[in-house]
């Protein structure tokens, strides 16, 4: 029996993952073979939409777990990403312990939650109907990104929200929100990030970030993050193919000379 990913979380092994901005199912199907836990699908910063996501859902290898990032902490978006059958959600600026609950509300059929019933992929177009609800309320995770200076200062209280079921650090936005776009290796930015994951480690709770490159990953999971994410998949094309053609154009300026 396929272990859920959310039960996976909760033995605080490292799962390696990458992020799918690009609306190609082979590319999804391809990341999702070649090693990596989970597929962090993005609807917040790339052109995808729900359509997409079930096309990437249906993709993706039965060993690979999916997490879908939704635009905005919203109840309509939720169900309806949910409803595509991925293995959670990943709800970006969550700033409070009221905004925590809302997402884990709207995320979770009644009586836990308000998330409403209706019949889509997720319930195998109805063939699984009953089984899916009875599951879902303890399969689904529910991941929170904090990546504000407000939700570093709640970070105590956010983690209190029963439903939280892991965190992820938004460094980028973060540093941002300190009026230091950019700055992530900035003192203070740093200080943020290491109260986030003492929090995390005190609560018994995961804590994820995502990290451009493999050295940057590595020093993630050594300081204790469970959840980590490894480049995406549109530099992973860009960056191949510019190495290849430097390759190949340097070689050919060394023969003519």
């Amino acid at each position: 029996m396929r272990i859920s990913f959310k039960k996976k979380l909760g033995l605080r092994q490292p799962l390696v993952g990458t992020l799918v901005s690009l609306a190609v199912p082979e590319v999804a199907e391809m990341l999702s073979l070649v090693g990596f836990d989970w597929l962090w699908i993005d609807m917040e910063h790339a052109p995808l939409s729900l359509d997409h996501v079930r096309s990437l859902l249906q993709a993706t290898s039965e060993k690979c777990s999916t997490l879908v990032r939704i635009p905005v902490n919203d109840e309509v978006w939720i169900k309806r990403v949910l409803d595509l059958g991925p293995d959670g959600i990943i709800v970006p600026q969550v700033k409070s312990a009221d905004e925590a609950e809302r997402a884990v509300r709207a995320a979770k059929y009644p009586p836990e939650g308000t998330r409403s019933a209706g019949i889509a992929r997720a319930h195998e177009y109805g063939i699984s109907f009953n089984g899916y609800v009875e599951r879902a309320n303890t399969d689904v995770a529910v991941v929170i990104q904090i990546e504000h200076i407000d939700a570093v200062k709640n970070v105590q209280s956010i983690l209190r929200v029963d439903g939280v079921d892991a965190v992820i650090i938004g460094p980028y936005d973060l540093s941002g929100s300190f009026g230091k776009l950019g700055q992530v290796q900035d003192k203070e930015v740093q200080d943020a990030i290491e109260t986030v994951i003492r929090a995390c480690q005190k609560a018994g709770i995961p804590c994820g970030a995502f990290a451009l490159r493999p050295e940057t990953a590595k020093d993630f999971l050594g300081r204790g993050f469970s959840l980590v994410a490894v480049g995406l998949d549109a530099h992973y094309l860009w960056s191949a193919a510019q190495k290849s053609i430097e390759a190949v154009k340097g070689e050919m300026k060394v023969s003519v000379q």
